[in-house]
């Protein structure tokens, strides 16, 4: 695992920019809302005023890119924590700036020195004892445990954890989740028409409690298929 400097400020893959996520499956993987997603990548409106977005995102689209799922995924942490959205917003901007990075909240040094940055912009975003930023602090380092760094970026994402097989990675399955390059839908299908974990596994030539993992990711009980 390395540092990001400002000589990396476009990481050469370009599957890492492709839109391959609707916001739809950015909140899945992310575990939070459709609605949150789009606050955060086309902002939003309120009387009187109108609430810019925390992630940029050119045309008003509705598709992002790995590298954009991956920094929604630190948001949904942040804001979990109770981190408003105006000081993520000036945060990604002011990262952005320094470090000459495309999307910084990607970025391993984001991952392990996030609480500091951010609290360039106001104590108050935390609880103002030590315990509140320990807390806050764990928090994001559980969500980088997520992923696997390369050359400063997240490349790979285990979004149920560390333990979990299920793996998001834009070189595989076209970034679909997968289990082995197997993606974790196909054997939702197949398990949801009625075939046995076992007769699966065999199939796939994968050990059947990866199976059972992929099905529990995509919320089917082989029971109940």
């Amino acid at each position: 695992m390395t540092d990001v400097s400002s000589s990396a400020m476009r990481w050469p893959n370009q599957r890492l920019y492709l839109p391959a996520y609707r916001f739809a499956d950015a909140a899945r993987l992310a575990r939070t809302t459709p609605q949150s997603v789009t606050r955060w990548f086309r902002g939003y409106s309120v009387p009187g005023h109108r609430m810019e977005p925390v992630l940029p995102m050119a045309n008003g689209g509705t598709i992002i890119s790995y590298l954009q799922l991956v920094e929604a995924a630190f948001v949904a942490s942040f804001r979990y924590l109770g981190v408003d959205l105006d000081r993520l917003r000036r945060a990604h901007r002011y990262l952005r700036e320094r470090f000459d990075i495309e999307h910084p909240f990607a970025a391993y040094r984001f991952a392990t020195d996030g609480v500091h940055v951010l609290t360039q912009f106001g104590e108050e975003m935390v609880a103002v004892d030590q315990g509140g930023q320990l807390a806050m602090a764990e928090v994001i380092r559980a969500r980088a445990a997520e992923f696997d760094y390369e050359d400063g970026l997240a490349l790979r994402w285990r979004p149920r954890g560390p333990d979990s097989v299920v793996l998001v990675d834009p070189r595989i399955a076209f970034g679909a989740p997968s289990v082995q390059g197997v993606p974790t839908s196909v054997l939702k299908e197949r398990s949801r028409a009625g075939e046995a974990v076992d007769e699966i596994a065999e199939d796939y030539d994968l050990p059947p409690s990866a199976v059972l993992d992929a099905l529990d990711f995509e919320g089917v009980s082989p029971e109940a298929a």
